[in-house]
């Protein structure tokens, strides 16, 4: 008996995830709640722990291939060589595993005709009859491969004319076309497109961007984004981080960034104008009462972001101590399902790469999001018409326009301008 293995449920509305990498390969011994997989989706990157003690027989699944929820990713030969489908394990785990008899004739016969959601969707966009297809997988069953490699090719597939013959046509074609363009060029290496002048390289895109190209496009398909800017005067508040940030950082360990007062500002607007903290709910518009911030944070490769929970509940310093906190989980790749959960605003520092000016894109279902800019010093002109040297931000604000109009997010920004200019030592503690 062989236990197959599915892609869980990794996050509520979470409908499929991408294997970045598998952990383990066929012949594996591995314990109970040992991770098997690194999985991503559009909410979290999370490994997928193995159900049950037992040896890996067949991984499914390939390395950035989607899976769809339930879907199995690779099989294994439990310990017990027995699996209990109404066991606590089995219930607790939402149906992430499913006993399968291991009888090759009659699995053959159902896994060419078990198509997953991505093979379903490639043949309906490409207009592919999968009864005429010969899949490479377990059993003849049809992989998102074998399809791609039909559609590189330009090719109606066949009995006769296989996925991997096509896509080794299509390879000895292209190694055609580089021979004639090298011969003919004496020193170019890659194909050329169009014209002498055209060079380019294909990059494949990595589960990863796939998640968060999806995720953009969802935005701004289902949200109308509208923009708002106001320009901050934060001189007194530069002054005030700079006389206390070492003494912060000898007392807690961890630096004092501008951020923490950023977050305190719009935590403040937050409660001051709760429209913003809310989402779109078809017929409905729900608005939160708790303020959990929602903090992007990218690295070379990917963007997260997590969640401070129950934000409005703390000052600078546990604000600041919470955004380094995460901040390390990121750099150790060590966020949890939980982290990245809940949020209810965006917060975007889109400063700390010198940035003055952007228009983020919302991270639905949430109402808005908002992005703080490089904090630069300028010319001003004074009310008394003096011109004085002052430390002066961008905010920038984008809205969905169902949930939210030009003047609550007016108010909500003046109140955020507001708090800040107004920092200082004589007005906020950090503790």
């Amino acid at each position: 008996m062989a236990t197959e293995i599915t892609m869980p449920q990794l996050g509520e509305s979470v409908t499929e995830g991408t294997i970045t990498k598998w952990l383990v390969n066929p012949g594996d011994y591995v314990n109970k709640y040992d991770p098997i997989a690194e999985v991503m989706t559009d909410k979290v990157n999370a490994e997928v722990p193995s159900s049950f003690a037992g040896t890996i027989l067949e991984l499914i699944a390939e390395e950035d291939q989607t899976v769809a929820v339930g879907e199995v990713i690779c099989t294994l030969e439990a310990e017990n060589n027995k699996v209990s489908l109404n066991s606590k394990d089995s219930s607790s785990s939402k149906e992430i595993v499913k006993e399968v008899a291991e009888e090759p004739s009659s699995s053959e016969k159902s896994m060419k005709k078990r198509y997953s959601p991505a093979v379903l969707k490639l043949a309906q966009e490409h207009d592919i009859d999968l009864e005429r297809v010969n899949g490479s997988g377990r059993g003849g069953r049809i992989t998102r491969k074998d399809l791609l490699a039909l559609v590189e090719n330009g090719e109606t597939s066949s009995k006769e004319e296989t996925p991997q013959a096509l896509a080794s046509n299509a390879r000895e074609t292209r190694a055609d076309q580089m021979s004639i363009a090298s011969s003919s060029k004496g020193t170019s290496k890659e194909p050329m497109e169009n014209s002498e002048y055209d060079r380019f390289e294909r990059i494949p895109v990595s589960g990863v961007r796939k998640a968060i190209a999806q995720n953009m496009v969802k935005s701004k398909h289902e949200a109308p984004h509208a923009w708002m800017m106001i320009e901050v005067d934060v001189t007194e508040l530069v002054k005030y981080r700079e006389k206390i940030k070492n003494e912060f950082q000898n007392r807690e360990g961890f630096k004092l960034t501008f951020l923490p007062f950023f977050m305190k500002a719009v935590i403040d607007a937050l409660k001051a104008f709760p429209q913003v903290n809310a989402k779109w709910d078809g017929d409905n518009i729900i608005r939160y009462k708790d303020v959990h911030l929602s903090m992007a944070v990218a690295t070379e490769n990917e963007l997260f972001v997590p969640v401070i929970k129950h934000a409005d509940e703390k000052n600078v310093k546990g604000l600041a101590k919470a955004l380094n906190d995460l901040s390390r989980k990121v750099r150790s790749s060590s966020l949890t399902q939980a982290d990245m959960q809940g949020g209810t605003f965006t917060l975007n520092n889109t400063g700390s790469f010198g940035s003055i000016q952007s228009q983020p894109i919302i991270n639905t279902p949430q109402a808005a999001i908002l992005s703080v800019e490089s904090i630069v010093k300028r010319p001003v002109v004074l009310e008394n018409d003096a011109i004085a040297v002052r430390n002066m931000v961008n905010l920038c604000l984008s809205l969905d326009h169902r949930v939210l109009d030009g003047l609550v997010c007016g108010k909500f920004m003046a109140h955020i301008k507001q708090s800040l200019e107004q920092m200082n030592e004589n007005t906020l503690s950090i503790y």
